[in-house]
């Protein structure tokens, strides 16, 4: 869902732009591939991100993906680094959204069905909104939703 957000910003700062051609290259296999049409989508949750991204790309007269393995990314590298050396002129320029790099893999466990019957994200959502825990939440309960809600923003 990362690859998907991070795709979905970009192609709607080239529609802001007025970009009209675009060449989107990628190492993520499954976001291009699947943006593609060449494989399907068996997620549920990245069904609405392959709508958006599809309808982004409706915008553009012609817009292509390429698939560029992580190992030969050199060019994304460069580029990263060339953008955060060049100072806009225009002063409601949004800043580089800063990534990190985690010299582990993650783990993600995927859940068919939340006990509550709410989104796996609605604890987070909530407290970025209110700023309030679920009823009856302990000490490390709390903090690891601190935590957790850190690394997400309200967007809309």
């Amino acid at each position: 869902m990362a690859e998907y957000e991070a795709c979905i910003l970009g192609l709607r700062m080239a529609v802001d732009m007025n970009i009209q051609e675009l060449l989107v290259i990628g190492d993520s296999d499954l976001l291009i591939h699947q943006v593609q049409g060449e494989w399907n989508t068996k997620n549920t949750k990245i069904l609405p991100y392959l709508h958006c991204v599809k309808e982004l790309c409706k915008k553009f007269i012609k817009v292509d993906f390429k698939h560029v393995p992580r190992v030969q990314n050199e060019f994304a590298d460069a580029l990263e680094t060339l953008s955060s050396m060049i100072q806009h002129p225009d002063k409601n320029y949004i800043d580089p959204i800063k990534v990190n790099v985690q010299d582990q893999p993650a783990y993600c466990f995927h859940v068919d069905e939340e006990p509550d019957g709410e989104p796996w994200y609605y604890d987070i959502k909530r407290y970025l909104k209110t700023r309030d825990y679920s009823e009856g939440a302990i000490s490390t309960q709390k903090r690891t939703l601190r935590r957790l809600a850190n690394h997400f923003f309200l967007n809309g």
